[in-house]
Order: structure tokens, then C-alpha cells, then sequence
């Protein structure tokens, strides 16, 4: 069994993709509106947005609240990307690295939102993270509800 692996998940969005971007470089408000899987965002160190910020996350995982602090080391405008590295929290328990990649091609009418999660686990045991891909999923559905019900 692999110790590294990748998940990739791919969701059409009929929001704005330029807005979908700009709420991930700057989450604070995500746990408004999600808050049944998102409790809270919080800045550490840095600016939001801003490659080398330090931000936590509380967040709802298989029926427990649980926290991942992160720092971001890509912000890439023209790609439309935000890449986010785990560095404490309950994902450091069973991987030993963890990493998210939020990329949105933005197409005007219909976007593409992309999730892409690079991980090595500690142990050949531990499960692929789709439980955690379903939140990055059910997360973006709620953002795209959010932004067309504006």
C-alpha cells in the first residue's frame, strides 16, 4: 500500500469563479456560510491572502470538531490557486504531511472548481482522506448557494 497519495475532485460551479478565488484567499468568512462544517477561520501571523500567513481552521470532520492550522504557500492570481500546508491540527496525527490545492477555472457562466489533496500517511493503515474531500466538496456547494442566492 502507498504511504503518498492524491485525491482529486472536481465540481461545476455556475458562480462566479473570480469570487470563489477571493473567498479562499481571504476565508474568514466561510464559517458564516458554512457553518455546520466550518466553525471557524482565524488569522495567526501575515495577511489573509498573503503567501507565508499562518490560519486556523475549525472545522467539523465524521461528527467531531476538530482544528488544522495552515500556512499558505501559493496564491497564484492567474492560475486562480490558493495552496494551503498543513502544519498542526488533528490532520498532523495521522500524515505526515498534508497538503490542499484549491484551483478555480473561472470560464465566465459555468467554472470549475478543483480540490486536489497531496498527503503522506504515517502508517499503511491509515485511510485516503475522502472523508475530508467531502467536506472541501460540501464546502464549495454551499459557497457557490451563498454567492447565487446574493
Amino acid at each position: 500500500m502507498a504511504l503518498i497519495g492524491k485525491l482529486v475532485s472536481q465540481t461545476e460551479i455556475k458562480s462566479d469563479g473570480d469570487a470563489f478565488h477571493e473567498m479562499f484567499k481571504n476565508p474568514h468568512r466561510i464559517s458564516n456560510i458554512c457553518p455546520g462544517k466550518i466553525k471557524a477561520v482565524d488569522l495567526h501571523e501575515g495577511d489573509w491572502g498573503t503567501v507565508g500567513s499562518v490560519i486556523s481552521w475549525k472545522y467539523v470532520h465524521d461528527g467531531k470538531v476538530k482544528i488544522t492550522k495552515e500556512i499558505i504557500e501559493v496564491v497564484d492570481e492567474e492560475k486562480k490557486s490558493v495552496t494551503f500546508k498543513v502544519i498542526k491540527g488533528d490532520l498532523t496525527e495521522p500524515y505526515k504531511s498534508f497538503i490542499f490545492i484549491l484551483h478555480v477555472d473561472a470560464k465566465g457562466e459555468s467554472n470549475l472548481v478543483a480540490w486536489t489533496l497531496e498527503y503522506e500517511k504515517l502508517k499503511d493503515d491509515v485511510p485516503d482522506p475522502a472523508t475530508v474531500m467531502d467536506i472541501c466538496v460540501n464546502m464549495t456547494k454551499d459557497i457557490e448557494t451563498y454567492h447565487l442566492q446574493k
